[in-house]
């Protein structure tokens, strides 16, 4: 498997868990994105973008990465591109690094939602803040390791059928959602006795797991 990270010029903040997850990857910065890297203790092998958001004062090992550059006025984010030249480069795992948040709410809803369209292209997708964690669902079945009492919300991005939850404080039986429904908003891990996991698995529709497993102080 061959993992990317994509650092996105969203919220990031560094975990011991995000550094696991973006281990040994390779790093490819869209524009503003690039200011995560140092944060990260990342050197990308690109920076892409239109570059009019970059970071003052960075390191001149940051600076130095190769750009490919594109115009101001075109038809994707710079975000998309850097995807883009992940999946040219061969990637077949994305870790988007940066995904919630930021200046730009138009951004980063693309971000979930380009997400969801990767995944259904048959991508392993995973959308991290380092604080908030996303993970596309579609029909079948997932299972997650969140720690018990760990805050989550499943968004449909369309109306959703049959869908279970286990390992949950409120569990969920084969339901329908309907779209904009807030049903699945604000749930939590919770295990048994003998412990277990949160599953998932869904009948049809597509949905984004959102998990919160470093909850940020003003939370």
């Amino acid at each position: 498997m061959s993992t990317f990270t994509i650092l996105l010029g969203g919220d990031l903040i560094r975990t011991p868990r995000l550094d696991r997850q973006v281990e040994s990857s390779r790093v490819i910065a869209a524009d503003a994105g690039i200011g995560h890297a140092r944060m990260l203790a990342l050197v990308p092998e690109l920076w892409v973008g239109d570059f009019d958001s970059v970071p003052p004062d960075l390191p001149a090992h940051l600076a130095a990465v190769p750009r490919q550059t594109f115009p101001a006025e075109k038809d994707k984010t710079d975000g998309e591109l850097a995807i883009a030249a992940a999946l040219e480069r061969g990637a077949t795992r994305l870790v988007l690094a940066g995904a919630f948040g930021g200046k730009r709410a138009d951004h980063a809803f693309l971000h979930l939602a380009l997400g969801l369209r990767l995944a259904e292209a048959g991508m392993d997708v995973f959308l991290t803040s380092g604080a908030q964690e996303g993970v596309p669902l579609l029909p079948g079945t997932a299972g997650f390791d969140y720690a018990d009492g760990t805050l989550f919300s499943i968004l449909g991005f369309s109306e959703l059928s049959g869908l279970t939850v286990t390992g949950a404080k409120w569990p969920l039986d084969k339901v329908e959602v309907a779209f904009g429904s807030s049903l699945t908003i604000s749930n939590e891990v919770k295990f048994g006795k003998t412990g277990g996991r949160l599953d998932i698995a869904l009948r049809h529709g597509r949905a984004l797991l959102l998990a919160h497993p470093y909850p940020l102080p003003e939370s």
